[in-house]
């Protein structure tokens, strides 16, 4: 009995978090826009599935400030504004700063090269979405990129932190992004480049990667912002 509970809560969660995943790349693509309202019942029926993992996922999805509670209403995308945006940026830039001062030299002496060589794998994937200006493959990679590499520092609070910030930051910049005929040549693509730093463990050139990433969140959304 008590495997098959635990077999239940497996699928369970995973059936949770596989439509909190698939509702969030909504969101990300702009399928979902800022601002859109939807209720449980809704969801449910587009995915086939009862209410309760839907309204979990959506919980959860809340709890990461991407979706807000209407009351008696059901869910709506959260709309983020400029001044949202430029301290999100803000934020991580600070955060970043502070691993930087304290653990950054004692988590790149312990990656290990398992782990290097999977970032590196995300970060030429980036890289290659970048310099192409395909927006929706960028994201995905872009992501998992900062993601692994936010790992390195071995603290799951500041690792989670950093992952939501960026999923906020994308949402405000993608529909602003999206207007634009042409970004090959606009995206931030030195991916490879940090990661060449982060082997090297060169902490300055690292940092200064990390400086340009920022600035230039804040300068390409707000020449279009």
């Amino acid at each position: 009995m008590a495997a098959a509970g635990a077999s239940t809560v497996i699928r369970r969660s995973t059936l949770r978090q596989q439509i909190a995943d698939a509702l969030r790349d909504e969101v990300l693509a702009g399928r979902l826009p800022c601002g859109h309202q939807f209720t449980v019942k809704e969801i449910a029926e587009q995915y086939g599935v009862s209410a309760t993992p839907v309204r979990e996922a959506l919980l959860d999805l809340c709890a990461q400030g991407l979706l807000d509670v209407e009351q008696h209403r059901g869910f709506r995308v959260r709309a983020f504004t400029a001044d949202d945006y430029r301290a999100m940026v803000e934020a991580r830039t600070l955060v970043v700063e502070g691993i930087f001062r304290s653990t950054a030299e004692r988590a790149l002496r312990r990656a290990s090269a398992e782990v290097l060589v999977s970032i590196r794998r995300r970060a030429e994937a980036a890289e290659r979405a970048a310099c192409s200006g395909d927006l929706d493959v960028l994201i995905g990679y872009d992501l998992r990129f900062w993601r692994e590499l936010g790992s390195l520092v071995g603290n799951p609070y500041i690792s989670d932190f950093l992952d939501r910030v960026r999923v906020q930051t994308w949402m405000f910049a993608v529909p602003l992004l999206r207007g634009e005929d042409d970004l090959r040549g606009h995206l931030w693509h030195d991916h490879r480049a940090l990661v060449d730093a982060v082997v090297r463990h060169d902490l300055a050139a690292a940092q200064r990667l990390v400086t340009e990433y920022n600035e230039h969140s804040l300068t390409l959304v707000g020449e279009r912002g």
